[in-house]
């Protein structure tokens, strides 16, 4: 089954094949993201209009849409060009008059000729006292008058495309969707009642009434499932493919583990010890791991993920720890660099700036088995570098890391288990869109002893009151991060906003204590500028927002975020958690513009009420919507047409579920049921899943 098969051939021809369709509508249906008849199929109309004929407008509330018979009466032509054109008519009831703009008295007097009886649908207003109906939508001969539908689907246009030729072009479409095998599981269908896949494309389309269109209607409830049940088999089968890798059973001894817990100051919280069985019972399993390890800024993620590299030591293989950039692995070394000494383990880094003998007398230490855990950027991925026994690989900072790189990873050699870390909170339904194909751990406790972050908001115009708080501090011998907004997607507009506020706070604070860093700036000039904050030589850092992920300053006690209400909350939760690591109390000022809309005040609120990621994540899919939220372009999020992921978090459970249950019994899809589910990643472009198949 290596083509699309020919059922689906006419839903993926041409556009200009369907009725009414020319190439000029075809180009514009293109910037609706219509391209094949396909497509069509899955836009639903957004809302309808109800058509049923009435007796008379007398007694409707006006304004309204209203069919009615009428006599028509006499026309009164425009007094002046393109005036009013009025034609007086008159239903069981009352009399109203139709009105028409720029109109063409011919044409006019043979659409309603005086005398005749004529149906007429339009919106219905008062005017001076009178009900009148401005260009009607529909003027038709009694006897034609069943073709009015009782309730008109009204669907989302783009300039160039009227709903005329949508619903044709719709309807055009449906008339070519072939009767498919049915991929819903039956007893799922036989629970929901949902109908079948041709029906409900009917039923979508041609609504009877307002509840039709309800994402909760069984017709679009189940289009909406078809959807996800394809994305979340597009994920089951790269998580199949990952797990296939000839997966190793890893059972530590524990013998190290206790090692690092007895020499710790506290005891990990229930969270991180369930984190802790979970990844060692997946990785004593024979499949490979595949697990997200999702925790908040400061739950204590690098201690679960240390406690799993020295499971795979135990095992007497090796582990391997990746940052996206070397300043996060080089904190990654700092936090880990303690309790591998507690237990006697030896770990190492490895970067792009390794060089000559040092990088070729960590390869040969590496290959005997010398180094235990390595930590590393992407380097650590060159072709030279060989381990004697990795077993655990940890990647940190999913955003950079899809469902692609996860797939790259599992071709490395002899294949490791893979646990990612993230310290972005996510909405299970998001979390279930993005990693479907991961097992997730979460840490939703924070480890005892963590200070909380005092959260004010501030008016912009109390600049100088924040300067004057910040030299204080400085005299203190602490340090403050300055975060200025990316204003606009110009670099070159923030770079002045960011170079400007470093110019002033080094003329207030002294010249050697403020750094600065930002997007445009060379890698080494960044490092160099972030080195001298972290050592303390700079007391303030002034940056854009490329220091939201994983740096760690002790010694930072003061975030001020400027113009904060333009960022999502998500990103300003991320940008607080950089304060608040050490044994100081710590502070984050939010600075606004006034005046704030409602949802600017609502966002600095929520955050200054909370420090729970979880909550913050949920209240910021609540606002903004999917999309946004991490930020569309590198989302890693599925386009659905029909589904939602906020709304239908539910359906997306049952889909993963189903997912994974049916390639556990027909990993090849080659069943009845697995053949219809083919038929369905077809239809929904999800081919790349097809190929993963067939490859495996």
């Amino acid at each position: 089954m290596s083509g699309r098969p020919e059922a689906l051939f006419p839903l993926f021809a041409d556009l200009t094949t369907l009725e009414g369709v020319g190439p000029k509508t075809a180009a514009s249906l293109a910037q609706m993201g219509v391209e094949r008849p396909r497509d069509l199929l899955f836009t639903l109309p957004h809302s309808g209009i109800a058509r049923d004929l009435r007796p008379s407008v007398q007694g409707a509330e006006l304004p309204a849409v209203l069919t009615v018979e009428v006599t028509v009466g006499q026309h009164r032509p425009a007094a002046r060009k393109g005036g009013p054109y009025r034609i007086v008519v008159e239903d069981a009831q009352v009399s109203f008059q139709i009105v028409f703009f720029h109109a063409r008295g011919d044409y006019l007097q043979r659409l309603l000729p005086t005398g005749q009886r004529r149906v007429v649908s339009g919106k219905v207003e008062f005017f001076d006292g009178m009900a009148q109906m401005v260009h009607p939508d529909h003027v038709l001969r009694p006897e034609e008058a069943g073709e009015i539908p009782a309730f008109e689907p009204v669907y989302p246009l783009t300039s160039g495309v009227t709903q005329k030729v949508m619903a044709k072009a719709a309807s055009s479409a449906l008339a070519r969707a072939p009767e498919l095998p049915e991929w819903i599981d039956p007893g799922q269908m036989a629970k929901t009642g949902w109908p079948a896949w041709h029906a409900a494309l009917e039923a979508a389309h041609y609504p009877t009434s307002r509840a039709d269109l309800a994402a909760t209607a069984p017709a679009r409830e189940r289009l909406a499932y078809d959807e996800l049940l394809a994305h979340q088999v597009t994920l089951a089968l790269a998580r199949s493919r990952l797990r296939k890798g000839k997966g190793r059973r890893t059972k530590g001894t524990g013998a190290l583990q206790r090692k690092v817990l007895d020499a710790l100051p506290y005891s990990p919280t229930g969270a991180q010890e369930r984190a802790v069985r979970e990844i060692a019972a997946d990785m004593a399993a024979p499949e490979r791991m595949n697990r997200l390890l999702q925790g908040d800024v400061g739950a204590g993620k690098t201690l679960v993920a240390f406690l799993a590299l020295l499971n795979a030591v135990e095992a007497g293989g090796q582990g391997v720890m990746m940052a996206p950039t070397e300043i996060l692995a080089r904190q990654h070394l700092e936090g880990l660099q303690p309790m591998a000494e507690s237990a006697g383990v030896v770990v190492e880094i490895l970067t792009g700036r390794d060089r000559g003998s040092e990088r070729r007398a960590k390869l040969t230490a590496l290959a005997r088995g010398d180094i235990q855990v390595l930590v590393g950027t992407h380097a650590v991925f060159s072709q030279d570098v060989a381990f004697h026994d990795l077993r655990l690989a940890v990647v940190d900072e999913q955003h950079r890391f899809g469902v692609r790189q996860r797939l790259e990873l599992g071709r490395k050699g002899d294949v490791p288990d893979v646990l990612v870390m993230t310290a972005t909170p996510i909405p299970r339904s998001l979390s279930l869109a993005q990693y479907g194909d991961m097992d997730v751990s979460v840490l939703d406790e924070k480890p005892p002893g963590r200070k909380p972050i005092r959260t004010a908001l501030i008016s912009a115009g109390r600049m100088e009151e924040v300067v004057d708080h910040l030299r204080r501090a400085i005299a203190e011998g602490r340090q403050a991060y300055w975060v200025c907004p990316l204003v606009d997607e110009s670099e070159a507009v923030d770079l002045t906003a960011a170079e400007e506020r470093f110019r002033q706070l080094r003329a207030v604070l002294g010249e050697g204590r403020v750094g600065l860093v930002h997007g445009q700036m060379p890698a080494a000039q960044k490092d160099a500028a972030m080195a001298d904050f972290v050592a303390g030589r700079t007391s303030v850092l002034v940056a854009t927002t490329v220091i939201e992920v994983g740096v760690n300053v002790p010694n930072a006690t003061i975030m001020v975020i400027e113009r904060a209400e333009i960022f999502g909350l998500a990103q300003l939760h991320q940008l607080r958690g950089r304060v608040g690591r050490g044994e100081q109390a710590s502070t984050c000022l939010l600075m606004y513009q006034p005046p704030l809309s409602e949802t600017g005040e609502k966002r600095l609120t929520t955050l200054r009420d909370t420090e729970d990621g979880f909550r913050i994540a949920e209240t910021d899919l609540e606002m903004r919507g999917a999309g946004d939220l991490i930020g569309t372009a590198q989302s890693g999020l599925p386009r659905f047409r029909i589904a939602d992921i906020e709304s239908q978090a539910g359906l997306m459970a049952v889909a993963q579920s189903d997912a994974r249950a049916l390639l556990t019994r027909d990993p090849t899809l080659e069943t009845e049921r697995g053949r219809a589910v083919r038929m369905l990643l077809w239809l929904t472009g999800q081919d790349e899943a097809i190929r993963l198949i067939s490859v495996g």
